[in-house]
């Protein structure tokens, strides 16, 4: 560890992460329950709260640059989707849908949403969705509306570094996990978990292997490729004779 690094940690400039703290522990021989003590302080410091109303006090369209900036660096995606679709994969009814709820023009965080999609086209990165079948058929937009996002699924699970995979309800139990949360694994650098109310993001090592190990049981259960193509047709199909 160089001498800058630990100049910045000492002057509060970098928050140490958990791996640096156990290094640092390591080198100075310290263990008991001071060596406890700092490791549950480190990972208290490696543990953010990001609530909606802050969010919206700053304005939704920031938080879109925020999340920009992290997808420009990060070359590994996990996403697990229980309750509805994200806006990487949405179109711009089911974005505008989504942000209904919230008061005054969303027209900009709506244009930086979608402008956030390019990033699927960059081949240097590799993307997995995993979605429940309850999240696809969440009908926050019309039947119409609904059939042309289902079918945006269909498009964008053909690019070579998207992966969309959709867990069916009826799945031969037990599976012994439960789809509890939304979250997303950014590398092995960051995991956010969605809550009501806001996010939390999650730097320790250990959070982030185990949501990893959650995202691959998840992965277990999910239908890709061709069966998942079918499978959205077919739903999409339902929606359609909906209007009808």
């Amino acid at each position: 560890m160089s001498q800058t690094k630990i100049s910045n940690i000492e002057s509060r400039k970098l928050t140490p992460t958990i791996v640096d703290v156990e290094l640092i522990l390591e080198a100075l021989q310290a263990d008991g329950k001071l060596a406890r003590d700092i490791l549950s302080l480190a990972r208290s410091a490696n543990t953010e709260w990001q609530d909606d109303w802050s969010s919206r006090r700053r304005g939704l369209d920031k938080k879109q640059n925020e999340l920009s900036r992290l997808e420009a660096v990060t070359v590994e995606f996990r996403f697990f989707l229980p309750t509805m679709i994200t806006g990487l994969l949405a179109t711009p009814e089911y974005v505008r849908a989504s942000l209904s709820r919230n008061a005054g023009d969303m027209s900009k965080t709506i244009a930086k949403k979608l402008e956030r999609q390019r990033v699927l086209m960059d081949s240097s990165k590799r993307f997995t969705f995993l979605l429940t079948e309850q999240a696809v058929k969440w009908p926050i937009v019309s039947p119409l509306e609904m059939a042309m996002q289902l079918d945006r699924l269909v498009s964008l699970s053909r690019i070579p570094t998207v992966r969309i995979g959709v867990i069916p309800n009826g799945l031969a139990g037990p599976v012994g996990v439960n789809p509890l949360s939304v979250f997303t694994v950014y590398d092995h650098r960051l995991a956010t978990v969605e809550t009501p109310t806001g996010a939390v993001l999650l730097r320790d090592h250990r959070d982030i292997a185990e949501i990893r190990e959650h995202f691959d049981r998840y992965e277990e259960l999910a239908m890709f490729g061709d069966d998942c193509r079918s499978l959205l047709s077919d739903w999409s199909g339902n929606f359609t004779r909906q209007r009808q």
